[in-house]
């Protein structure tokens, strides 16, 4: 008896919560005006610091700026680090590591070697590093983020070629004249891309949460503009008198890595028992 995918859905506990809490950030990142009325940059000098209450439900900051109306805003922009920030390493090292896989030798020598130079600094250390570098802002952090992330996609995709190039429908396609190009995209790539985009959504997590780091370490996303780790830097003055400022963003934080952790799990139990 056939499931239908929205049945799976159902029954996959996992992935089912974990894509409406996704699904609730991105309604609150394209209309945020839905939630909020308030303008996010707008200051007001007459509720500076003021605690939650109903006229703000999570407090105000220091230029009396609405918390909620902030963090609401500043979803879009979370969500496009997360998201713009895993899209780009997972294509660069599904990449590197088809052609490194499958060709072998020396190329894959070459690749290795230099897979292993970034390796060898710990992925904050790297990031901090290019964007100290190039200079603070959003353009930057996603260049950083770029530029370090690719590094568990080409392992996990190489490692994945190796076994599947060796298989007798690889060796058939080969003896029968087909193109080294035609062999990886339409024979190899789809049976080795399952594991790297399961390995995606929860790269996600990660790539939300050092996108937050940096701009909490003022390198990435400049005030005033929104997002969830200037935020929380912004109110790290006042954690004892204010201590909403820091605390509601980081609850999201983790709300929303919370999500993406749970497709990753939902998506990864999903082919399991596909496989089986």
């Amino acid at each position: 008896m056939k499931i239908d995918p929205l049945q799976k859905l159902m029954q996959n506990k996992s992935l089912l919560i974990g894509s409406i809490i996704v699904l609730f950030l991105v309604v609150l990142a394209i209309v945020p005006s839905l939630f909020t009325s308030y303008d996010p940059i707008a200051l007001d000098p007459t509720a500076i610091l003021e605690p939650p209450s109903a006229r703000h439900i999570m407090g105000t900051d220091e230029y009396g700026r609405d918390i909620w109306s902030r963090i609401v805003y500043g979803t879009r922009l979370d969500l496009l680090i997360g998201v713009g920030a895993m899209i780009v390493p997972m294509i660069m090292g599904t990449a590197i590591g088809l052609l490194s896989g499958y060709y072998g030798g020396k190329l894959d020598s070459l690749l290795m070697r230099i897979l292993d130079v970034f390796m060898a600094f710990p992925y904050y250390v790297l990031a901090i590093g290019i964007v100290a570098i190039l200079g603070a802002g959003t353009k930057n952090l996603f260049i950083a983020m770029w530029l370090v992330g690719w590094k568990e996609y080409t392992r996990l995709i190489r490692s994945e070629v190796m076994v599947v190039k060796n298989m007798e429908y690889i060796q058939a396609a080969k003896s029968l004249g087909y193109s080294d190009g035609k062999i990886l995209f339409r024979h190899i790539l789809p049976n080795v891309v399952s594991n790297s985009i399961v390995y995606g959504a929860s790269d996600i997590v990660m790539c939300i949460l050092a996108g937050a780091s940096m701009s909490f370490l003022g390198l990435g996303v400049q005030l005033p503009t929104p997002e969830w780790g200037a935020i929380i830097s912004g109110g790290r003055a006042y954690l004892s008198t204010a201590w909403w400022i820091t605390v509601f963003p980081g609850v999201l934080l983790i709300i929303s890595g919370l999500g993406f952790s749970l497709i990753g799990d939902g998506l990864s139990d999903l082919l399991r028992a596909e496989d089986h």
